[in-house]
């Protein structure tokens, strides 16, 4: 998985760094630069190839939960779900805001996903 590749259809993520290299794994850590300034810290808690990965970090003073999900839909698709939870001070006011940021860049993102996986699986152009 190129986490690193993400930028190129989550346009509102500027940069991500993985450590200790580009392929994710448990314990795996990294940090999002997304394009409004704001970085964000993470580390990966959970990672079943195939089903889901879970990653944690701060955003301002909550802890952010994000577990992303794939379910076979069928021989050629797939379906992802994206559950991100938040604990911490203030979650009641911030995490409604927080939600409300984060569903409209995916709102953006994932056709831009779909679109690049359906490429890929297309495979090379033939001229």
């Amino acid at each position: 998985m190129q986490v690193t590749a993400w930028p190129g259809w989550a346009q509102h993520i500027r940069k991500i760094e993985l450590e200790p290299d580009e392929e994710l794994r448990v314990a795996s850590k990294g940090r999002i630069y997304l394009r409004n300034g704001i970085r964000s810290e993470f580390r990966v808690v959970e990672f079943n190839p195939y089903s889901n990965w879970k990653w944690v970090g701060p955003f301002l003073w909550l802890t952010v939960h994000y577990d992303h999900r794939f379910d076979a839909e069928g021989p050629n698709a797939s379906r992802l779900t994206w559950i991100v939870d938040a604990e911490g001070l203030g979650v009641s006011i911030l995490g409604r805001l927080f939600a409300k940021v984060y569903r409209s860049s995916m709102e953006k993102a994932i056709p831009r996903f779909v679109a690049e996986m359906a490429t890929a699986n297309r495979g090379p152009s033939s001229t």
